[in-house]
């Protein structure tokens, strides 16, 4: 089974590269590439097509509601 394919979004540049190495760490789960705004969100997820975003709600720029309408 190929590996779930992530980015992830948060605007704290300390938590996004914790959880980056919490997810990284899991088995089957592939983080490719990491926003620090909801635009950059979308724009890495129209590069990227993942499987799955994670997206911090409150972030500059648009939020991760906004990110993932």
């Amino acid at each position: 089974m190929p590996d779930v394919r992530v980015i992830l979004a948060d605007d704290h540049p300390v938590v996004r590269s914790g959880l980056v190495a919490l997810l990284a760490a899991k088995d089957g789960i592939d983080v490719v590439a990491e926003a620090g705004d909801g635009a950059e969100a979308i724009e890495m997820a129209r590069s990227e097509r993942p499987d799955l975003a994670v997206l911090d709600i409150a972030m500059p720029r648009l939020t991760g509601l906004q990110a993932a309408r």
